[in-house]
């Protein structure tokens, strides 16, 4: 006989079942897409080509790469309203910002 899921979750202990609220919130957060970050923001590719200063398909296009410029992920992330973070996570060190990718050495 099948066990509802509640009682499965209910049975584990609060550790356990406080990690998993966890992880279960993280992923809520997560997106796969563009596409679908722009839908959160509830925005219009139209209303995102008006803000860029081009057209619907090249917004469209945008949606669909799988690889860009970190400058055209600013922009688009931009023009849905949202700002765009650069963390690198290196072994044996916190986290670090990236403000800019210029080279910002005087050589």
């Amino acid at each position: 006989m099948p066990v509802p899921l509640k009682d499965v979750l209910d049975a584990l202990p609060a550790k356990r079942r406080t990690a998993l609220d966890k992880r279960f919130e993280e992923l809520v957060n997560e997106v796969e897409s563009l596409k679908a970050l722009r839908r959160i923001s509830a925005k219009s590719q139209a209303k995102i080509a008006k803000t860029l200063k081009i057209s619907q398909p090249a917004v469209s296009k945008i949606e669909k790469q799988t690889d860009m410029y970190l400058s055209t992920l600013r922009s688009y992330v931009e023009a849905i309203g949202g700002e765009l973070e650069v963390i690198v996570r290196l072994p044996n060190r916190a986290p670090v910002r990236v403000k800019s990718l210029e080279d910002v050495s005087s050589s």
